[in-house]
């Protein structure tokens, strides 16, 4: 399992705007206001696709959705544009899970019933100063799975990470496993609400901002 939790890249071809030079162009206020306008119906597009997809459950057996949802991503991180930094102090939070295409994360969201319980909040807790990240997947009421990895930034908007450790907790017990694996993941889209995400097996992650601070 090369990434447990997918993590987020889309190719530069589709990040860079078109220019008929390489001089850099000093946008007009009335051509900032208008990107953030077409910038923002982009994001609430891509928003109300995945409003409906439990995660990205639905999606799984749905190919046509899967290419609408990933047409809205790569729109949206054009606006964004590939000289944009998204790994500063603005990537650490805690981020809940809207949607995703990783298969071992949804597969654990889905199968939690047979566990005799459900999947509550699903997050990737970041801090960048201290290179951490922690993803976490919540069983109500006293469940949790969560591996921890160590994150390094490696360009505006690239960041390395490596598992660590895992650990499966309940009220009174805990279940220590191994660590499995490391990659990177390009923040395509990044703002005071949400983040989009691509990663290294070519996986997408789509998470807002959770009203709340997770703390192991």
């Amino acid at each position: 399992m090369a990434s447990w939790f997918s993590v987020a890249a889309t190719p530069n071809s589709l990040m860079n705007f078109p220019s008929s030079n390489h001089k850099k162009s000093h946008k007009s206020p009335i051509q900032f206001s208008s990107l953030k306008s077409q910038s923002q119906t982009q994001k609430n597009h891509l928003l109300s696709l995945i409003s409906d997809q439990e995660r990205g459950l639905k999606t799984q057996s749905d190919p046509q959705k899967l290419c609408e949802i990933v047409q809205a991503i790569e729109d949206l991180a054009a606006f964004t544009g590939s000289e944009t930094v998204t790994t500063g102090s603005s990537l650490s939070g805690t981020w809940r899970l809207l949607w995703t295409t990783e298969k071992e994360q949804l597969y654990l969201i889905k199968n939690a019933p047979f566990l005799g319980t459900k999947a509550g909040d699903v997050l990737q807790v970041i801090d960048v100063e201290k290179k951490s990240l922690n993803n976490v997947i919540t069983f109500p009421p006293d469940g949790i799975f969560f591996v921890r990895s160590i994150i390094e930034v490696a360009s505006s908007q690239r960041v390395n990470f490596r598992f660590t450790s895992a650990v499966l907790r309940g009220k009174k017990w805990e279940f220590p496993l191994p660590p499995f694996g490391q990659g990177w993941f390009d923040t395509v889209y990044l703002d005071n609400e949400i983040r989009v995400v691509k990663d290294i097996r070519q996986d997408y992650l789509i998470v807002e901002r959770a009203p709340y601070t997770w703390k192991e």
